[in-house]
């Protein structure tokens, strides 16, 4: 009983996590491009109550994972979690007003096949056995500075690019973020709750999770959401197993077998990644935002901008524009004159 109540609250919990990032996103695309990598963005987004919405589903999904992480086996947590991305097309679709197709919703459980299989390669140490002391934790800088990169080569394109770098940059945050929660749940364990305020573990959580809001609300700006959910959605479990064998020394078994599911993750990861950035849903929902953004109108209709020329007198025309046509036969009836008022005879000059 209490394994299916574990299993019920990772489900829930993914559950809140897609409906979380879809209203956020929802709410991000609303930004102007100016607000991009700005901490404005998060100052911004605080006063629209659906992006509120949003970020409580997701603290609360988080809060849920988080006390899956104590109960069950990371191997179990990290697929059910991913599910999110199977939750968040299903309410994009009503949202966008956008039909759901069998290809979308394979290849959006095709990417959590892929989670499943490389989570499957190795098994995790429990809660309060493995050794996530400070000194292992090089692997997260490697991780970070990865990100680090990433997100600066999006700031150098647009559109699609921007998104999908930024949202992995986002994915590898989050990925820290659920090492370090695995590492203050092995601290708080067994000692008061207090303890958190004397641990590096507590305010590095706090730091990750500030820092990859803000990295995921720039992704949700700077295009629709399949441009950049999957490379999040892919980019947090591969640095939460990464940082699970080379911080906390969960192992995993070398043979021909296990290094075959790796592969099969792997490649099940990139499939599920390309056939969800397909979603019809996804791209629709942002054309919505593109209709209900303030000034979007002007931006998509920018104002004529006045003509430069000028008359043969040096004046500025005043009548309305004419059409090229119409504009050589004026040019051509002041020649015609000029060449009859110039001849001897006052007739037609051939």
């Amino acid at each position: 009983m209490d394994l299916d109540v574990d299993y019920a609250t990772t489900l829930v919990a993914a559950v809140l996590l897609g409906v979380g990032f879809v209203l956020q996103q929802y709410a991000a695309a609303q930004e102007p491009d100016s607000r991009f990598l700005s901490w404005r963005i998060l100052t911004d987004l605080l006063r629209q109550p659906r992006w509120l919405l949003g970020i409580g589903c997701m603290v609360a999904g988080y809060g849920l994972a988080a006390w899956s992480i104590g109960h069950l086996e990371l191997t179990l947590v990290e697929p059910l979690l991913t599910t999110y991305l199977v939750w968040a097309l299903f309410l994009a679709v009503p949202m966008s007003r956008q039909s759901v197709k069998a290809a979308e919703v394979t290849g959006a459980l095709i990417l959590c096949a892929g989670v499943a299989l490389l989570s499957a390669s190795r098994s995790a140490t429990p809660i309060g056995l493995s050794f996530g002391s400070l000194s292992h934790w090089y692997a997260a800088a490697i991780i970070a500075g990865v990100a680090f990169v990433a997100v600066q080569v999006g700031h150098r394109r647009q559109g699609q690019v921007r998104a999908t770098l930024t949202g992995l940059g986002a994915g590898l945050v989050f990925g820290i973020q659920d090492a370090l929660t695995r590492q203050t749940l092995q601290i708080v364990q067994g000692h008061s709750w207090t303890i958190l305020f004397s641990t590096w573990s507590a305010y590095a959580l706090l730091g990750a999770g500030i820092v990859g809001i803000w990295l995921m609300q720039s992704a949700f700006s700077a295009g629709p959401l399949h441009y950049s959910l999957p490379t999040i959605a892919a980019g947090e479990p591969v640095a939460g197993i990464a940082l699970g064998i080379l911080v906390f020394g969960d192992r995993i078994q070398i043979s021909p077998g296990m290094l075959a599911i790796e592969a099969g993750g792997i490649a099940a990861l990139i499939v599920g990644v390309v056939a969800v950035a397909q979603s019809s849903a996804f791209s629709g929902l942002h054309k919505i935002t593109d209709v209900i953004r303030p000034g979007a109108e002007a931006d998509d209709h920018p104002a004529p901008r006045p003509t430069l020329d000028t008359s043969p007198n040096g004046k500025h025309p005043t009548g309305p524009k004419r059409s090229k046509g119409s504009e050589a036969r004026k040019l051509s009836r002041p020649a015609h004159r000029r060449q009859v008022h110039d001849s001897p005879s006052g007739g037609d000059i051939r």
